[in-house]
């Protein structure tokens, strides 16, 4: 249970410092790529601080595909998401603290349905399938690349439609940090998450229909 614990404590420092950049560039009004730039960043890093202990999840997504996998027991998919989920409030909580409830002057951005499901789906799942190719398999065990390729497709998703055809969540725990935020609106969050989860789901299935185990 202790080694769990440390597991789940992990998810939530990492998530928290994913979702505080993704407040603080994105409600502080940081200009043209830098927003994406700190949030790829900030989630390359973690994933590189957590990765050997966690596996550097951060996101109820990946930790989904990881479930299908077989590279997370069933029984942890629920303490996983509940400390990325925690952390990210907790990341709103200390944003609102330290911006001085800004947060209340946000007008959510709407965002037609249609084009937020399908992208959120397929950065989502190319984001699941980057994770499940470079930090759960034999063959890749041990490489120095996985946080850069999991921290650059986020990068990739965040510039192809992040602001213009979703909010470029591709993960649950963000999408519930940007409605606390009021970023987007509930509905669309719930939209998000669901995206997000299928697109989690169909990147493990597909790992598992082309993945031949050593």
């Amino acid at each position: 249970m202790k080694e769990h614990l440390k597991k789940y404590l992990v998810e939530l420092v990492g998530t928290f410092f994913l979702v505080l950049t993704v407040a603080c560039t994105g409600l502080l009004g940081a200009d043209g790529v830098i927003a994406p730039l700190a949030i790829a960043s900030a989630l390359m890093v973690m994933v590189y601080a957590g990765g050997h202990i966690s596996g550097g999840h951060y996101n109820p997504a990946v930790s989904f595909a990881a479930a299908i996998r077989g590279a997370l027991c069933w029984t942890q998919l629920i303490p996983y998401i509940i400390a990325q989920v925690l952390g990210g409030a907790l990341a709103v909580l200390v944003f609102n603290c330290m911006a001085q409830d800004s947060i209340l002057l946000v007008k959510p951005t709407n965002f037609d349905i249609v084009g937020l499901i399908i992208a959120e789906f397929l950065f989502t799942f190319a984001l699941c399938y980057v994770v499940l190719q470079t930090a759960t398999t034999k063959n890749t065990s041990g490489n120095s690349y996985y946080g850069l390729a999991i921290g650059f497709t986020v990068l990739t998703g965040a510039f192809a439609v992040g602001g213009t055809l979703c909010a470029g969540a591709f993960n649950p725990a963000v999408g519930v940090g940007l409605g606390i935020m009021n970023v987007i609106s509930w509905p669309l969050v719930l939209w998000t998450i669901c995206a997000n989860l299928l697109g989690g789901a169909v990147a493990a299935l597909i790992f598992k229909l082309t993945y031949t185990e050593e």
